[in-house]
């Protein structure tokens, strides 16, 4: 299939008009998958979700819109490796079972990409890696690098050496700045729910909100208890938080359910899937 053109710069030379084709930049977005959806009951990596996810990003590069996946799970699947530990410290247990839990998930990806015939490719980042100066340059010339071999990069914290405040405030975060260092066109954030509700998404009164504004005053309806996503530190009130800030610049958001099949290929394909926050 040819690239996408456009037609650019009507120019006069000679009396005579031409043009310029150029190619057109390919579609750019980054998908989130928390914690709740990749795991069941009993804390247990779902592999028929990772599947599935796999699988859709192997549809939407068929499309020409290419994916760069920021991935939780990696201190579940450190707890399904060691169990229990005798550490205390939160700080301490969440480094020790994310360094080892790290190298599981990305067994999972690769296996799994590599049955579509896709490579993939994992980038660990702290907070500060995104403020101006070299070390930003650095994270954009590897992302770009990856896309342009049509490798997927999946996106996760060092959790090894991310403390206090090298910190992303939850993986919701740091998929927004990925969002916007590679000038994503959208970004998906997959969660247990499918999208915001006026209310407690199990009361019948509840209705599902299609479109946010950035201005708009949703905050109201999240529940005050919200805990968060179990292993994860992102709750609803963070997204909205999130959704609303990456919306801001330019960047169409979504909060959806990353159990519901084919969830990423019908927000693409505009059915009103999840909730959207307008940029």
């Amino acid at each position: 299939m040819p690239p996408l053109t456009e037609l650019l710069n009507w120019e006069r030379s000679k009396n005579k008009f031409y043009f310029k084709i150029i190619e057109m930049e390919k579609k750019r977005i980054v998908v989130k998958v928390g914690t709740n959806v990749m795991t069941n009951k009993d804390n247990r990596i779902l592999q028929p979700i990772l599947k599935n996810l796999v699988e859709q990003i192997a549809t939407l590069y068929e499309e020409d819109i290419l994916v760069v996946l920021v991935s939780s799970g990696s201190a579940i699947a450190g707890k399904e490796i060691l169990g229990d530990v005798k550490i205390t410290d939160p700080s301490k247990r969440r480094q020790v079972f994310s360094s080892v839990g790290q190298p599981r998930m990305m067994r999972h990806y690769y296996s799994i990409f590599h049955d579509f015939g896709m490579r993939c490719a994992q980038v660990l980042a702290t907070k500060r890696d995104f403020s101006p100066g070299i070390h930003r340059e650095n994270m954009i010339n590897c992302y770009e690098s990856l896309l342009s071999e049509g490798i997927i990069p999946i996106a996760n914290e060092d959790d090894a050496v991310s403390v206090t405040m090298s910190m992303f405030s939850d993986n919701d975060e740091l998929a927004s700045l990925v969002a916007e260092l590679i000038q994503a066109d959208a970004l998906i954030i997959l969660s247990d729910t499918e999208g915001l509700y006026t209310g407690h998404p199990d009361h019948e009164d509840s209705e599902k909100l299609n479109k946010v504004q950035i201005d708009q005053d949703v905050e109201k309806y999240v529940q005050e208890s919200d805990k968060g996503e179990g292993e994860g530190r992102g709750g609803m009130e963070s997204k909205i938080k999130i959704a609303k800030g990456t919306a801001a610049k330019n960047i169409t958001t979504y909060i959806a359910n990353g159990k519901r099949p084919n969830v990423i290929l019908d927000i693409m394909a505009g059915k009103p899937v999840g909730t959207k926050f307008t940029a």
